[in-house]
């Protein structure tokens, strides 16, 4: 049985409960069956606050299903992966796409049945990336499942955290982009209310995606009368834990230990030097606590918009330069230090050298006689050689006045020529993926190595050539410059000829774009048949990271492990500018 990913779109987290605004039942330990009797008890003994349980309801037999069962002969069940008061959740197999998938099962008779498939429809129907995503919702066969994406590559937030806490830039992006994709869910009506750091995932691209959104509740008979509260303080906890690696509350959970009982909340710049000011009384603003925050003087964020708008007046804190590492001292020669002659320096006594005095000027009429014939000799020298000088000089000057007029006309006519673009060194890369699946993450360091030999390869696609919109936004690669410079042309070249191949590039703000490609500036495009792509700006960009993006593929045939279909390699890279 393979391996299950930690990223696994789980609504059933390894953790204790929290006192979040949307407190209610302690999850299974991922991968562990309980029975349904523990885990009730379990989540009678943490009930209470704004987020609370349904009314009691009958003890649900869960669906007894087994590795290898079929779901509309479609989707595979490989690992069962929580077992929990009447539903389960999955690994499986998409058999059609071939890729893997989540499924949430429970009986169709299941008192909360209609409100978890109303719950992945309306999930579903937001489409916005920043969420896993639910890929279908059906009842058959007395069976409601729920299916929705796998993410292999990415990492949970409980597992970061066990690390240690997270540097001020990163807890800057996760808070942001949490903030900004529940203030989006909540204006469409979806609340999560189960927002905890096992719900919080962040790709191998650096971005943060939040998975069950509004089913994770249903499946578990959670409700708020509310939610935008409730989501807020869970927000708030989220990012208190990333800056002090603890949880805000006085028991442990999510493997963090609580705050001291009888203190109440203290602001994490006071649990843990060096935290932040303006992330710590941001938390504070978004945790519940009687409408007291860190300095008593900012009021409390009540909505996720709210928290947005708090996050949009704070400076923005930009990443940790990179440590510079110095050079090792030159080791200069014994010459070179000026300590020939000289003794080496020990720690014995240093021994004074015996000065040699220079030899005595010559007596006598021999003496005399050689200096008047060593002078006489420098002049006359000295003499020839002033001639000689002037002599070349007087020629020159003649030979300049009489070509002024056409070395004037030859200058202008070199000036009127345009310069031709210098070539730019790529000095780093990386794989750009908004939707966190990435293509080849490890092989983008072959599209700039000098050999044409390898390559970087997408994923093989069903339809095409154009991706948008039945597959992605596209595909591509982020390059560092090293510094900002003045992009014009770009040369690509590329693996499958056909039609067709289309590629645009864009300035990018970093190395990992928070933002989305239709917010950058766009650089050139370009479409081919051919195996190499020539792009050239109307007028040279400024920037030092490059996106090379591609919106459309040839089909080509199979070629290793890779099968026939719509996909395209990048062999080289070159920019100029």
């Amino acid at each position: 049985m393979a391996e299950r990913s930690t990223a696994a779109v789980d609504v059933a987290d390894n953790s204790g409960d929290s006192p979040l605004a949307a407190k209610a039942d302690q999850a299974t330990t991922d991968g562990v069956t309980e029975s349904i009797d523990t885990a009730d008890a379990a989540e009678q003994s943490s009930n209470g606050g704004d987020g609370e349980r349904r009314a009691t309801e009958p003890s649900i037999v869960t669906p007894e299903l087994h590795s290898g069962h079929k779901l509309a002969r479609r989707y595979r069940l490989e690992e069962c992966v929580t077992r929990l008061d009447g539903f389960s959740s999955w690994r499986a197999v998409d058999e059609k796409l071939r890729r893997a998938v989540g499924v949430h099962l429970l009986p169709a008779d299941h008192p909360r049945a209609r409100s978890v498939l109303a719950a992945a429809r309306s999930s579903a129907l937001l489409g916005d990336p920043r969420f896993v995503q639910v890929l279908d919702a059906v009842e058959e066969n007395d069976l409601v499942y729920v299916v929705h994406e796998w993410l292999p590559d990415a990492t949970e937030l409980t597992a970061l955290l066990a690390l240690g806490p997270l540097e001020a830039h990163d807890a800057y992006q996760m808070v942001t982009q949490i903030s900004q994709a529940m203030a989006a869910a909540h204006r469409e009506g979806l609340a999560h209310l189960r927002l905890t750091p096992s719900a919080v995932l962040r790709t191998s691209t650096g971005q943060y995606r939040i998975r069950g959104l509004a089913v994770a509740a249903a499946l578990r008979g959670i409700s708020s009368d509310t939610p935008q509260r409730a989501d807020t303080e869970a927000i708030g906890a989220l990012l208190y834990a990333v800056l002090t690696q603890r949880w805000p509350y006085e028991s442990d959970a999510y493997g963090l230990h609580g705050l001291p009982k009888g203190v109440g909340l203290i602001a994490p710049d006071q649990v843990r030097a060096g935290v932040h000011r303006g992330l710590s009384e941001l938390a504070m603003r978004a945790l519940v606590n009687d409408g007291a925050t860190a300095s008593r003087q900012e009021p409390p964020c009540t909505t996720p918009d709210e928290l947005v708008k708090a996050i949009g007046e704070m400076p923005r804190i930009r990443p940790p330069e990179p440590a510079f590492t110095a050079p090792p001292e030159y080791q200069r020669t014994t010459y070179q230090q000026g300590t020939y002659g000289r003794p080496a320096a020990g720690p014995g006594p240093a021994v004074s050298q015996p000065v040699v005095p220079p030899p005595p000027p010559l007596q006598g009429r021999t003496g005399k006689a050689l200096k008047w014939a060593v002078s006489a000799l420098l002049i006359a020298a000295l003499g020839l050689g002033s001639w000689q000088l002037a002599d070349t000089l007087l020629h020159h000057d003649q030979g300049s006045s009489n070509e002024t007029g056409n070395t004037r006309t030859t200058d202008q006519d070199e000036g009127d020529k345009p310069k031709a673009p210098l070539p730019i060194k790529i000095q780093d890369a990386r794989e750009f993926a908004p939707d966190g699946s990435p293509q080849a993450a490890d092989d983008v360091s072959k599209t700039y190595d000098g050999n044409s030999k390898t390559y970087w390869r997408t994923k093989r696609f069903d339809d095409g050539p154009d991706l948008v919109p039945s597959v992605k936004t596209g595909v591509g690669i982020v390059y560092d410059l090293g510094s900002a410079k003045n992009i014009s042309t770009a040369s690509i070249l590329l693996r499958y000829p056909g039609d067709h191949t289309t590629i645009t590039l864009y300035a990018a703000d970093s190395l990992s774009p928070s933002g989305t490609v239709g917010g950058m500036k766009k650089i050139a495009t370009s479409q081919t048949s051919g195996t190499q792509a020539d792009l050239k700006a109307s007028a040279p960009v400024s920037s030092r990271y490059v996106l090379v993006w591609m919106t459309a593929m040839p089909k080509a045939p199979q070629e290793d492990y890779s099968g026939p279909g719509y996909k395209q390699a990048i062999t080289d890279v070159k920019f100029a500018g």
